[in-house]
C-alpha cells in the first residue's frame, strides 16, 4: 500500500468530529502551501507579465473600479 492510499484509509476512518478537525487543519494547511508557492513565484518573477499586462490595461482604460 501507498502513502496515498493509506492517508485516504485512514481518513475513511475518522469519526465526524476528527473529520471536522482535519478539514479545518486541511483547509489551513493547503492556504499556507499556496501562500508560499505564491511568494515563491513573486520573488522569482513569474508573474511580472501578467502585473504588467494588468497595468497596461489600466492604463488604456480598459479596467472597470469594483
Amino acid at each position: 500500500m501507498n502513502n496515498l492510499q493509506e492517508i485516504e484509509t485512514a481518513i475513511s476512518q475518522l469519526s465526524s468530529d476528527e473529520l471536522t478537525a482535519f478539514r479545518t487543519w486541511f483547509a489551513e494547511f493547503d492556504a499556507e502551501m499556496w501562500d508560499r508557492q505564491f511568494e515563491e513565484d513573486v520573488t522569482a518573477g513569474r508573474l511580472n507579465g501578467l502585473a504588467e499586462r494588468a497595468l497596461q490595461h489600466l492604463r488604456e482604460g480598459r479596467c472597470t473600479d469594483l
